[in-house]
């Protein structure tokens, strides 16, 4: 199968632009056959808690169908980033669209503390099959969380789907480079470009094999996609134009 991360450069609080953007990606993903492609940590809004309230919304909003008419055209998984509404707050959530299927979301079981202002916690581990393959979502501060990555592991996880606004990007590699090596999984880590919130995000979007290699990797300023065929170890780059 093919898996792809994407690097996109937020606006902040747009919602039509970030979704504008997301369907570039998407078809540019999708022309070359792409199975899953996951999107940054909170893609469509940006990283911007103070805005939070105003931002969150449904997995159904009628805004995103479009998501789902061309995962279902052109079987494809998706997954977007979004600050979604719970009965008691708000939570950093990945929408999943799949081809004939309902939404899924996932959302994050461990916050930094410095969410806990703005974001409640997910109830709930995820997974996502397609093909042969068993798919488990990640959000950010979750990489450095070890009983994430033991859970998913414990689950039968080939592929962890991590999407993240990371600035310490250093740190972030060389953990996840440990969960690919000590669990065996395929992992993917989409991160941004540019300014969202109070990060300053440098991308360098990787995805690592199940021995524990970096397969591929991504600069560190432009918005690009960056695709791994888990049978023929092929990488695929594409730029995206915005």
């Amino acid at each position: 199968m093919k898996i792809c991360v994407a690097q996109t450069r937020p606006v902040k609080g747009d919602i039509e632009a970030n979704l504008y953007c997301h369907e570039q990606f998407i078809e540019t993903a999708a022309a070359v056959g792409t199975d899953l492609i996951v999107f940054p940590e909170l893609s469509i809004t940006g990283y911007e808690p103070e805005l939070v309230k105003e931002l969150a919304t449904t997995r159904d909003d009628i805004r995103f169908d479009v998501f789902q008419r061309i995962a279902d055209a052109e079987r494809i998984t998706i997954g977007i980033g979004l600050p979604i509404l719970a009965d008691n707050g708000i939570r950093i959530s990945q929408v999943y669209f799949q081809p004939g299927k309902l939404r899924e979301v996932y959302s994050k079981m461990f916050l930094h503390s410095s969410e806990d202002e703005y974001f409640i916690r997910g109830d709930r581990y995820i997974s996502l099959r397609i093909g042969n393959a068993n798919i488990v979502p990640a959000i950010c501060y979750e990489l450095s969380v070890v009983e994430h990555a033991e859970q998913a592991a414990t689950s039968g996880a080939d592929i962890y789907a991590v999407s993240v606004v990371e600035g310490n990007i250093e740190k972030a590699i060389e953990r996840l480079t440990n969960v690919a090596t000590e669990y065996c999984m395929t992992v993917m880590m989409a991160n941004a470009v540019g300014k969202t919130g109070d990060y300053e995000c440098p991308g360098r979007s990787s995805i690592w094999s199940n021995k524990g290699l970096l397969v591929g990797q991504l600069g560190d300023s432009h918005q690009e996609i960056l695709i791994f065929d888990t049978d023929t170890g092929e990488i695929t780059r594409r730029e995206i134009e915005s």
